[in-house]
């Protein structure tokens, strides 16, 4: 089973994809945002070339845990892509995912502008991979993941 994990911003969606075993999480090309319908339509392109079974979208949410108005973006989009593609889409909490991609980044001397295409792409894989740890832990002790 392969998972396409993503990490939505105004400008740009970082994209990660699993392997088949649903262990480690890589990085694909970050898409650009053009347009609500294309950029559904890009991604939508994305689980059909990948694979994907499933979609994990980073939904942020405030330090209290309510999704405020970047939240409220990723679900409107959660649900442009729900209809677009034959897969579940499912949100995870993606709080510190852009803080911690930055400080993955700086610690590896990554310069400022390669920073700036890199973390959108590597806060898509800490978001993924979190996903998948947390579902191999959750099938080990017999539970169903929580949204």
């Amino acid at each position: 089973m392969r998972y396409l994990g993503l990490d939505v911003g105004d400008a740009r969606i970082g994209v990660a994809v699993s392997d088949e075993t649903a262990t480690i999480a890589s990085g694909l090309p970050t898409v650009q945002r053009v347009g609500p319908r294309k950029d559904v339509v890009a991604v939508a392109r994305l689980v059909r070339e990948q694979g994907a079974s499933e979609v994990v979208v980073g939904l942020p949410r405030r330090l209290d845990g309510e999704v405020g108005v970047q939240g409220q973006k990723v679900l409107a989009f959660m649900d442009a892509l729900r209809e677009a593609i034959d897969a579940p889409v499912v949100p995870w909490d993606e709080r510190f995912t852009t803080a911690m991609a930055q400080q993955t980044l700086l610690e590896a001397d990554v310069k400022r502008k390669a920073r700036k295409g890199a973390v959108d792409k590597v806060a898509a894989i800490l978001i993924l991979q979190s996903y998948l740890d947390y579902r191999k832990l959750a099938d080990a002790e017999g539970h169903e993941p929580a949204d």
